[in-house]
């Protein structure tokens, strides 16, 4: 048996949840074609709507997991920032920090399997989400400018640069959720059958909407992995 680090598992995690969340995208993206297919029977349309709920939570899971894997791993990097001379991210801050993304994670889920049913879940889930955006928008810029940022003399901006791609993939899901809003009744008028091409178009134009911030998504996952494995012009 080969020893395994604590870097290195997490940076292992890290890499899978990049690619269990572009994979589930992926069939996400796939199965919505046959959602909005009006030549299939609404059982068929149902079933493909189900198969595309069931894989969209994996990549939910995976890009609210992706912040507190990350910021452990800038932890574990024996380069990791310090802020007044003191570890920027000290174990026992990595804790809570766990914590709250596991909490996080049982909002989402909690909303996501009852749709509409859970009103303040889907609006604390909201408010976390633009208050992550915030704090990674701004750390990721600060990084970006700062000649040292957080005491890092490695020329880090590479990962200032990951992380306003997180940031922006955040934002472009909630894009997602904002173009989504008429699919639920279009797609029960279909299921009850009191669809016509005026319904049918409302709900192509609320999948086929979201093409642009899936696009979104997709570049800055993969921009982000590449970022983390080339880490161009760092003083390493």
């Amino acid at each position: 048996m080969f020893p395994l680090r604590m870097l290195d598992a997490f940076r292992y995690l890290h890499i899978v949840l990049m690619v269990f969340w572009l994979g589930g995208d992926l069939g996400v993206f796939y199965s919505s074609r046959f959602v909005i297919d009006e030549s299939l029977t609404p059982a068929a349309r149902l079933t493909a709507l189900k198969i595309m709920s069931g894989l969209d939570l994996g990549p939910k899971i995976c890009l609210i997991l992706f912040l507190p894997s990350g910021l452990t791993l800038v932890s574990l990097d024996a380069h990791g920032g310090y802020v007044f001379g003191l570890k920027m991210l000290p174990w026992w801050l990595l804790v809570p920090l766990w914590i709250g993304a596991f909490a996080w994670v049982r909002l989402m889920h909690t909303d996501h399997h009852a749709p509409g049913k859970h009103p303040l879940v889907k609006k604390i889930d909201w408010i976390v989400r633009i208050a992550v955006i915030a704090g990674m928008a701004g750390a990721g810029l600060y990084t970006l400018i700062a000649a040292e940022p957080f005491g890092v003399t490695t020329n880090p901006r590479w990962l200032g640069a990951k992380v306003l791609l997180y940031s922006l993939a955040i934002a472009a899901g909630l894009g997602i959720r904002r173009t989504l809003r008429p699919f639920g009744a279009a797609f029960g008028a279909v299921m009850a059958g009191s669809a016509g091409p005026e319904t049918e178009s409302v709900l192509r134009r609320s999948v086929n909407g979201c093409l642009p911030y899936v696009w979104a998504i997709w570049l800055s996952v993969l921009l982000a992995g590449l970022l983390g494995v080339a880490k161009p012009f760092a003083n390493l």
